[in-house]
């Protein structure tokens, strides 16, 4: 029983101590004119980029395609 729970102790270090494969970026990201990058961030098959004119745009990750755009409106005050 010690020997088996070493092996599945040893396992889950192995595994926990792995780094995933960072998923490749788009070399060129096509932006509306005048827009400006504020963040980035992916999903599994989409990107997104938040951009300064409040928008979210959110980018085929196979193709490359604009899928959605998202606006996001002002904090009411």
């Amino acid at each position: 029983m010690i020997l088996g729970l070493a092996v599945i102790v040893a396992m889950l270090a192995v595994r926990f101590t792995q780094t995933p494969a960072p998923m490749a970026l788009p070399r060129e990201i096509t932006l509306p004119e005048g827009a400006r990058v504020l963040a980035f961030t992916r999903g599994d098959d989409w990107y997104a980029v938040v951009t300064d004119d409040n928008e979210i745009l959110i980018y085929d990750a196979a193709t490359h395609d604009l899928r959605q755009t998202v606006t996001v409106r002002p904090r009411a005050r």
